[in-house]
């Protein structure tokens, strides 16, 4: 089947205008003091992390800068690609009505559509044949970059089906990578609710609040109402619900010092390492295996929480979906009592306690934080059948999440062995699209 499909250069994809290939603006072009609170988003290379479209936080500049720098925009469906730094990567800009710009360390594609779906060239791209084109002229020495890199990216050759072929192929991954990034919405979603209810119970008090003024505490039932305190006392961190205490983490949390020695680490077993954790969120996106580790690693069982302890990496915090081990850079974490065990995964993925581990850590090359002054952290310890509730309400969500999260892995790998066969010719599209129906059934 590939043998049918010829191959050609990305150069002869790109569209005949002008501009349709371009490197991002020159440093002096694009300094940090054009940058504005809102207008047209500068995609970087910290936006382009794995996914089809960039993400993350984005710098803006304003419509005047960006209409000064016109072969630097972007239309939807261009590709965009770092040639210095996060070299490999790739993304598609979206069509959502916004306006999106180059970075410095970034070049575009605009294909001619006549001849090339952009799904499909952004596919071909993530598979292995893709990413090591995109590798081949990198310099690795210091900070990585392609000396001349259109040209590079210009002479890039790849297996070129028939228009409608490439349209189907890039239907198909596309199936799966929705179904993906529903399920990773689906786990925003609640986590949002658990953080919201979080926050409504154990920061603001807001039940109390309502008891206390003669209300009916909002969204409860009658018999969890009837849980919390109609008042206040005071205390060192100020009025807090009566009967509640002042205490710290350490008083309902715990962290487990088991490790693995390489001996210990049985094929197949799951690694996570700080860079396969993201940052503010409470699912996992992806790991490894445990096969090749030289050094002894922490050991966790699903359900624990997972804290990433480098200041660099704060805010990578998130619950295991399976057992496995762990960076010795990650905390694990547990619940003393399982009663507590919502509300300490929360506030280990709290803000406040984020700024506090902050300030806190120390180390002059690579600042961290220890459990010792995590379990110091002053918190509100509320009511033991307080705590139950929320974890009641909120364990269900956290269990939801982990079964989107292996869900969303197995479907990535999926899409992963179908890619490069089907980039190839290798394999026969009805089977791929088969495959890809059965797996979303």
């Amino acid at each position: 089947m590939s043998a049918e499909w010829p191959s050609v250069s990305i150069g002869e994809l790109a569209g005949d205008w002008k501009g349709s290939m371009a490197v991002g603006p020159f440093g002096s072009r694009m300094k940090a003091d054009l940058y504005v609170p809102s207008g047209v988003r500068v995609i970087r290379g910290n936006n382009l992390s794995g996914g089809r479209e960039p993400e993350g936080d984005y710098v803006y500049v304003s419509e005047e800068t960006a209409d000064s720098l016109a072969s630097c925009c972007l239309k939807p469906g261009d590709l965009v690609f770092p040639h210095r730094g996060n070299i490999g990567e790739v993304g598609i800009t979206p069509d959502d009505g916004l306006r999106y710009m180059l970075s410095t360390s970034l070049m575009k594609l605009s294909p001619d559509r006549e001849k090339a779906e952009p799904l499909y060239l952004m596919y071909f791209f993530k598979s292995a044949i893709g990413r090591a084109a995109l590798l081949m002229n990198a310099s690795q020495v210091g900070t990585p970059g392609i000396a001349t890199p259109l040209k590079s990216l210009r002479g890039i050759q790849l297996p070129l089906p028939p228009l409608m072929i490439q349209r189907q192929i890039a239907d198909t991954l596309s199936k799966l990578d929705d179904r993906i990034t529903l399920l990773r919405e689906t786990n925003a979603t609640l986590e949002a609710i658990a953080q919201a209810l979080f926050k409504s119970w154990f920061v603001d008090f807001d039940p109390v609040r309502a008891k206390l003024e003669g209300r009916a505490p909002e969204g409860m039932d009658e018999a969890t109402a009837r849980l919390f305190p109609d008042s206040f006392e005071e205390s060192e961190l100020g009025l807090v619900p009566r009967g509640w205490r002042v205490g710290v983490l350490g008083d309902v949390a715990q962290t487990n010092r088991k490790q693995l020695y390489p001996s210990d680490l049985h094929v197949g077993l799951r690694y996570v390492g700080l860079e396969h954790v993201p940052r503010q969120s409470l699912s996992l996106t992806d790991w490894g295996t445990a096969e090749g580790l030289e050094s002894a690693k922490a050991a966790f069982s699903a359900g624990d929480i997972l804290f990433g302890k480098l200041r660099p990496y704060f805010h990578k915090v998130v619950v295991a979906p399976f057992d496995g081990v762990c960076s010795t850079d990650i905390l694990v974490c547990q619940t003393k009592f399982p009663c507590y065990y919502a509300f300490v995964a929360m506030q280990l993925f709290s803000v406040a306690l984020i700024n506090y581990a902050d300030r806190l850590s120390n180390g002059a090359k690579m600042p961290r934080v220890g459990w010792k002054d995590l379990a110091a952290y002053p918190v509100v310890v509320p009511d033991e059948s307080v705590a139950m509730e929320y974890t009641k309400v909120v364990e269900p969500f956290l269990a939801r999440m982990t079964a989107n999260v292996l869900e969303a892995q197995n479907l990535a790998t999926l899409r992963d062995t179908l890619l490069p066969r089907l980039i190839s010719g290798a394999l026969r599209l009805p089977e791929a699209q088969a495959a890809a129906e059965d797996a979303l059934a």
